[in-house]
């Protein structure tokens, strides 16, 4: 069992730039963030391989998020710039220790608790 806990988070203005950050208990081969926003389903945000560094992204997220992992300290920062209202959601972490980096939620294992990011606009 892996467990995530998720940091960082926050209220910001439209325009600005907030970090989240995962750390994880043990092991995993894939991290990835999510987020569901008021009344909508949870969708996908940016994951990582752990071992190749590889990266992917959503649409509505690229060019603004840089998802990165740290090693050493068993962790994941999701770096937000060029924040909008509608990246208002609960981030959630998410981890696998068999798989790579997906879009889909089947792909994870663990789950954090979910941190609130809100931008006001």
């Amino acid at each position: 069992q892996v467990q995530l806990v998720e940091s960082g988070g926050g209220l910001v203005q439209a325009g600005c730039s907030l970090s989240l950050s995962c750390a994880a208990s043990g092991r995993t081969s894939a991290m990835g963030w999510f987020r569901q926003a008021p009344g909508k389903e949870r969708e996908f945000a940016a994951g990582i391989s752990r071992t190749s560094g590889l990266t992917t992204y959503a649409d509505s997220v690229k060019g603004r998020f840089t998802i990165s992992a740290d090693n050493a300290e068993n962790t994941v920062i999701l770096q937000m710039n060029s924040l909008k209202p509608e990246d208002t959601a609960v981030y959630y972490c998410a981890a696998t220790r068999w798989r790579s980096a997906s879009r889909y939620e089947s792909a994870y294992d663990f789950w954090g608790r979910g941190a609130q990011v809100t931008v006001s606009s």
